[in-house]
C-alpha cells in the first residue's frame, strides 16, 4: 500500500504514462489545479490537506488504466459538495462527460427524507442510476470509498463501524461484481479490521509465525512446476500469493476450523500465452500431484458474469497438505484484477477528438446491472430495497443450461421457476412443471450446477401462484410475478388501497377531502414515481408502498400552508384545558374521554414516556396502552371500534421498566465497563443477562427501571460509546 500523505499529481501522470502512450495532461493538471485552489484551506479528520483525498482516489483509478476524463472527475469529485463550484462551472470548463460523471459521484445532501433509511437507498438508487448512464461513475466511487477506508483509524468508533459495514455489506460485493478484485479483497480486509479487530489481529499474528515454513512449501512447489513446464515447451510465469484476510476467516468460519488447520494459505499463479497453453499447464500440474475430488472450476469455459476466466484447481503437495492453483492467460489475468475496467470500450482512436463515446450499460457482460436498473424503480420501500440489493452483489450463483445448450446463471438454491422466468415472463407465467436431467422433478426443487432444465408450459395455466414467492431467489423473476398480479387484480387492489388510505386518515384525525387536494398529492405521485393516484391505491392495495407513509409526503406539504398559528384560540385552548384537567391513571395514562380507568402498560412492547401510544378497550380489563410500531397493533387495527386515544400525562414522575440488547465484540472487563456507564445516569439496573456466542459475540440484556424516553436513549447514547460494543437497541 502506497503511502497516502505524499502523493503528487506527478504521481499520477507518471502512472498514466506506464498505461497509455499518449496523454492529456493539460487537461488533468487543470483539474488539479481547480480541486487544489478550492479545497486549498480544508483539512480532513487525519490533518492532512483535503487535497490528498482526490489526489489518492485519482491514483487508484490511473493504476486500473482509467482514462483522462476518469481521472479529472475523481480529483474533482468532491468540489460541487464541498465548495462554492457548481456543476455549471464544471461543465464549462471541462465538458458534459466530466461534470456529468462528477454529478454522478456527488452525494444527496440537499433533499430530506423521512428517515436516514431512506435517504441512504435514494443514495444507492442515484448510484446505480449514474451507472447506467456512465459505468466510470461507480468506479470513481469505489476507489473514494477505498481511500476513505484506508484512513478511517482518524473518526469514531461507532463510524467505522457503520462505514466498515456498508462497505462490507454493499461496495465489496460491487466490486465483485463489477471484476475489481483487487479493489475488492482490500475493501474487505480494511472492514475486517475494524468490525472485527481482535480476530484480525489473532490472524495476522497466526500467520506471520508459520510464514517462513508456508513460503518454504510453497517456493518448492513452484520451482518443481517451472521445471515441468519448461520440459513440456510452456512459455509461463509463475507466482505465489497469500490469500487474502478475510478469505482465510471466512473459511475457518464456514468449516469450523482453526488457523493450524487451514493449510492453502497460499495460492500458485500459472500466466501463459494462450488458452490452449491453460490446458497444457494444467495437464503438467495433474500429472505432477493428484487433484482433490470436487475442487476442480472451470471459468475458461463458463466464465462468471463479471468476465472472469481462469481454471482453479486443488492439489495435494507432500504429505498431503492441499495448495491452489490458478492457471489463465495475460489478458484473463489483467480482467482478474481489474475488471470492467480492463475491458474498456472507450474508443482509443478518437482519444483527443469530439464524438467519444461515454461506456453505457449495454454488453451482456453487464445484464445483472440493467436488471437491476429495472427492479430498483419498482421498489418503493426502502428496507426491501436494501435487502434484495445485497441479495443481487453477491455472487452466489448456480449454472445450468437450457436443453440446447444454453447457459443460464442463476442465484444459488435457485429454482426451476426462476429459470423459466429467466428465459421469458410468458414462459413462466404459463410454466406447469418441469424436468431436470431428462427427469421430471417438483417445480420448486434447488438447482445445482450442471443441470440441464426443460421447462414445461400450457396455454390452459391460470397464471402464477402466489406461493411461488415464497421459492423464488432471483429479483427478476419475483418481480415479473408481482406485476403479474398487479394486473391480474388492479381493481381490487385500487379499492382495497382507498380503503388503507381512509382508514389511515380517520386514525390521524383528518378527513380525505381536507388532506387529498391536487397541490399535496402532485409532490406524493412525483416522490414515489406514480403516473396517477389510481396508480398509488394499486401499490397500496398490493402492499407494494404503505398508507402511512404516502399521507406523511402529503402532510409534509399540508402543514407548509398551516404553519400560522391563531395565537389567541391556542390561549383560549390552553385556559380550558386548565380548568379541565384530565386525570391520569396510576400508570400515568390519559385516556381521552375517560377519567379513572383501568390502564395497563402492555407487556409485549414496554411503551415509555415519549413513544406514540395507542390504546385498546380489553374485555373485562380496561385499556391497554401498545407503542405504535409495536407488532400486534397491526392485527388490533382490524377491531378499530375498540380503539381508543390515549397520552402521556407530563406532570406525573413515574417509573417504567424498559429492557436493551447490547451487542459486542466478547473481551474481558465488557460487563464492568457497561455497568460503569449505566452507573454515571439515572438509570437503575433491575436485571442482567448475558451470553457469548461461537463467534466471540457478547449479547447482553439489561432490565432497566427509567422515566422517560429521553432517559433510555442518553442510556443507550452512552452505551454505544463503549469500547467493542458495536449495536446497542431496544428490545420490543
Amino acid at each position: 500500500m502506497y503511502n497516502t500523505i505524499n502523493m503528487d499529481i506527478k504521481d499520477i501522470i507518471l502512472k498514466m504514462k506506464q498505461n497509455k502512450k499518449k496523454i492529456n495532461i493539460k487537461l488533468i493538471m487543470n483539474a488539479y489545479n481547480l480541486a487544489n485552489q478550492k479545497h486549498g484551506k480544508q483539512f480532513r479528520k487525519s490533518g492532512e490537506p483535503y487535497i490528498i483525498h482526490p489526489l489518492n482516489v485519482a491514483y487508484i483509478l490511473a493504476d486500473i488504466g482509467l482514462d483522462e476524463a476518469t481521472i479529472c472527475a475523481a480529483l474533482l469529485h468532491d468540489v460541487v459538495e464541498d465548495t462554492d463550484v457548481t456543476s455549471e462551472d464544471i461543465k464549462k470548463e471541462f465538458g458534459e462527460e466530466i461534470a456529468d460523471m462528477v454529478a454522478g459521484v456527488t452525494k444527496l445532501g440537499t433533499i430530506k427524507f423521512i428517515s436516514a433509511e431512506e435517504q441512504q437507498v435514494e443514495n444507492y438508487r442515484k448510484m446505480f442510476l449514474a451507472m447506467g448512464k456512465d459505468i466510470r461513475v461507480i468506479l470513481i466511487k469505489l476507489a473514494d470509498r477505498l481511500h476513505n477506508m484506508r484512513t478511517l483509524k482518524h473518526l469514531t468508533r461507532e463510524k467505522q463501524i457503520r462505514i466498515s459495514s456498508e462497505t462490507m455489506d454493499l461496495y465489496a460485493p460491487l466490486a465483485n461484481r463489477l471484476g475489481l478484485y483487487s479493489l475488492k479483497w482490500e475493501l474487505e480486509d480494511l472492514a475486517f479490521k475494524y468490525l472485527y479487530p481482535e480476530e484480525y489481529h489473532e490472524l495476522v499474528d497466526g500467520i506471520d509465525k508459520k510464514r517462513e515454513e508456508r513460503l518454504q512449501f510453497i517456493e518448492k512447489i513452484m520451482d518443481d512446476i517451472r521445471v515441468q513446464l519448461k520440459k513440456n515447451r510452456i512459455d509461463a510465469e509463475v507466482t505465489g500469493r497469500a490469500k487474502h484476510l478475510y478469505s482465510i476467516y471466512r473459511k475457518m468460519k464456514r468449516d469450523n476450523k482453526t488457523l493450524d488447520q487451514i493449510y492453502d494459505l497460499f495460492a500458485l499463479r500459472i500466466l501463459v500465452n494462450s488458452v490452449k497453453d491453460c490446458y497444457a499447464a494444467l495437464g503438467v500440474v495433474h500429472e505432477m500431484y493428484n487433484p482433490m475430488p470436487g475442487r476442480f472450476k472451470d471459468y475458461i469455459a463458463v466464465p462468471k458474469p463479471n468476465m472472469y476466466q481462469s481454471i482453479h484447481t486443488t492439489l495435494l503437495g507432500e504429505k498431503g497438505t492441499p495448495f491452489e492453483v490458478q492457471i489463465r492467460t495475460w489478458d484473463m489475468h489483467r480482467i482478474a484484477e481489474y475488471g470492467i475496467a480492463a475491458h474498456w470500450a472507450y474508443k482509443e482512436a478518437n482519444y483527443f477528438g469530439r464524438g467519444k463515446q461515454v461506456v453505457k450499460v449495454g454488453e451482456d457482460k453487464l445484464a445483472w446491472l440493467r436488471e437491476t436498473l429495472e427492479w430498483q424503480k419498482e421498489i418503493a420501500d426502502p428496507q426491501e430495497f436494501l435487502n434484495t440489493l445485497k441479495t443481487e452483489l453477491f455472487e452466489d450463483e448456480v449454472y445450468v443450461f437450457t436443453p440446447k445448450g444454453e447457459i443460464k446463471v442463476l442465484p444459488r438454491n435457485a429454482t426451476p421457476i426462476d429459470f423459466a422466468y429467466s428465459i421469458h415472463a410468458e414462459i413462466g407465467h404459463h410454466m406447469v412443471g418441469c424436468k431436470i436431467n431428462s427427469k421430471m422433478m417438483p417445480i420448486i426443487t434447488p438447482l445445482q450446477s450442471g443441470d440441464i432444465i426443460e421447462i414445461l408450459t400450457s396455454d390452459k395455466s391460470k397464471g402464477p401462484s402466489r406461493d411461488w414467492l415464497k421459492f423464488v431467489k432471483s429479483t427478476s423473476a419475483k418481480n415479473k410475478i408481482l406485476n403479474w398480479f398487479k394486473k391480474a387484480e388492479k381493481a381490487q387492489n385500487i379499492e382495497k388501497g382507498k380503503d388503507l388510505i381512509d382508514k389511515e386518515l380517520k386514525r390521524i384525525g383528518f378527513s380525505h377531502t381536507e388532506l387529498f387536494r391536487q397541490e399535496y398529492i402532485d409532490p406524493m405521485l412525483d416522490k414515489y414515481k406514480y403516473k396517477n393516484i389510481d396508480e398509488m391505491y394499486s401499490a397500496v392495495g398490493f402492499g407494494a408502498n404503505s398508507p402511512v407513509k404516502i399521507i406523511a409526503r402529503m402532510l409534509q406539504e399540508y402543514r407548509k400552508e398551516h404553519e400560522e398559528i391563531n395565537i389567541e384560540q391556542k390561549i383560549e385552548e390552553l385556559a380550558k384545558a386548565r380548568k379541565n384537567k384530565p386525570k391520569p391513571s396510576s400508570s400515568g395514562i390519559i385516556v381521552k374521554g375517560i377519567d379513572n380507568c383501568l390502564v395497563k402498560l402492555s407487556k409485549c412492547c414496554n411503551p415509555l414516556p415519549g413513544d406514540d401510544i395507542v390504546g385498546y378497550i380489553t374485555k373485562g380489563r380496561g385499556v391497554s396502552v401498545h407503542r405504535k410500531d409495536c407488532v400486534n397493533v397491526k392485527d388490533l387495527l382490524t377491531e378499530e371500534d375498540r380503539m381508543i386515544d390515549v397520552e402521556w400525562y407530563n406532570e406525573q414522575k413515574t417509573s417504567y421498566q424498559a429492557d436493551i440488547e447490547i451487542n459486542s465484540n466478547d473481551r474481558s472487563g465488557l460487563l464492568v465497563d457497561i455497568l460503569k456507564e449505566i452507573g454515571k445516569t439515572k438509570a437503575k439496573i433491575m436485571g442482567v443477562n448475558t451470553k457469548t456466542t461461537k463467534e466471540r459475540i457478547a449479547v447482553i440484556d439489561v432490565t432497566l427501571e427509567v422515566e422517560s424516553l429521553e432517559e433510555l436513549n442518553k442510556v443507550q447514547k452512552a452505551l454505544r460509546k463503549v469500547d467493542s460494543v458495536y449495536e446497542v437497541r431496544r428490545k420490543k
